[in-house]
């Protein structure tokens, strides 16, 4: 099984959150491959900068830094996530950076690791935490 960390899968990873429980922690553990997608970065750039977020670096730093570190690789956004993006069947919400993992979950076939309602209640993806 291949995992793809939504951001604040990312930002409590890396950050040590206590929210990240031993379920999650063992999914990761037994996962083949551990992915980002780089719209998290165009995320914590715009949380960082609004600070809604205070990371110790900058977040360009900080997250190439949290990918070298936690051997993650990084799933690039091709033309056929963005069209899977905006043709996700049933009914989900508008935010750019959410349909843009959930397409990338979809298209390669990846568990999403996600704290957000609105994706973990989509049926068209697997999700966990």
């Amino acid at each position: 099984m291949n995992v793809l960390l939504d951001t604040c899968a990312i930002l409590f990873l890396s950050l040590d959150d206590p929210s990240v429980t031993t379920k999650t922690r063992g999914i990761l553990d037994k996962a083949e491959a551990v992915v980002i997608s780089p719209i998290s970065g165009a995320e914590l750039a715009c949380l960082q900068e609004r600070g809604k977020i205070v990371l110790p670096k900058h977040w360009r730093v900080w997250l190439r830094e949290a990918t070298e570190r936690n051997r993650w690789d990084v799933v690039p956004i091709s033309l056929e996530i963005v069209e899977e993006a905006w043709s996700l069947p049933g009914t989900f919400h508008a935010d750019p950076a959410d349909r843009i993992l959930t397409a990338t979950a979809r298209k390669e076939d990846l568990l999403l690791m996600t704290i957000d309602r609105k994706i973990r209640d989509y049926p068209h993806v697997r999700t966990d935490w």
